[in-house]
């Protein structure tokens, strides 16, 4: 069994105020660590709030060797559980019309937005799958929907038949998007356990109170997975500390199996 989770962990923010990073990241880690994923994605987060999160949450190592980080920049994350797999490759895409070229935009995104992948092997069984983690623009849909065309392209170019793709991240839009259908028509069998579960459909971003910020219960936070990997569980983690929440969404957690 698998378990992949996925959350966007909200910037460092003095604006925030109680909020912010420092008063949460304690609770965010001992969430990871009572689910113990041996996957993990995370959006948002500079890297000095990266490494700290590294430092939170030891059991998993951030998938970093490949990348020269940019100050400014935030960058969807992988953390892997290197006891169960090797890490064979990773790098990252930068959803433009130049993906290696770093901190590039296009599209009029508001920011510089990218996906990171790792291509992972398995110890115990020799298994190999990539995961890949992303992060797309939060304002325009024609931008987001540019940018999965990015995704999938050169996503295409890593899979090999019979490896499996994992693939999570913040998409800041709804499952019945067209960003959804260019994925699910550009990469072979991608299957959704929320959908799989006929599971209802609900808000994954809530602005720290916990509840759906516009009534619409759209669900932008997402773990989706090719075959031959199944899924078994899928849910939201929503818990808070006395109205303290680990981020403004809630983590997506997915057991996957061969």
């Amino acid at each position: 069994m698998l378990c992949v989770m996925s959350t966007n962990i909200r910037f460092s923010n003095p604006h925030d105020g109680e909020n912010d990073w420092p008063n949460r990241k304690d609770f965010l880690a001992s969430l990871v660590k009572r689910e113990s994923p041996v996957l993990l994605g995370t959006q948002e987060g500079r890297e000095p709030q990266i490494r700290e999160l590294q430092d939170l949450i030891p059991e998993l190592q951030l998938v970093d060797g490949h990348r020269d980080w940019i100050e400014e920049r935030m960058y969807p994350c992988i953390f892997v559980d290197t006891k169960r797999f090797d890490i064979l490759e990773s790098g990252d895409i930068w959803l433009s019309s130049t993906p290696d070229v770093a901190g590039s935009k296009s599209f009029n995104s508001a920011f510089p937005r990218l996906c990171t992948f790792a291509q992972l092997k398995e110890k115990s069984s020799g298994l190999k799958m990539t995961y890949a983690n992303c992060h797309l623009d939060h304002v325009e849909e024609e931008t987001r929907i540019e940018q999965a065309k990015v995704l999938c392209l050169e996503l295409r170019k890593k899979l090999t038949k019979g490896n499996p793709l994992i693939i999570s991240g913040d998409f800041n839009t709804s499952p019945q998007s067209k960003v959804r259908k260019i994925l699910t028509k550009e990469i072979d069998q991608l299957n959704d356990p929320w959908i799989n579960q006929n599971l209802p459909e609900e808000t994954s971003f809530h602005k720290f109170d916990g509840e759906d910020p516009d009534g619409s219960a759209s669900r932008i936070d997402w773990i989706l997975h090719q075959a031959p990997l199944r899924d078994k569980l899928t849910y939201l983690v929503k818990e808070h500390r006395n109205g303290l929440y680990p981020s403004d969404h809630f983590f997506v957690v997915s057991h996957l199996e061969y």
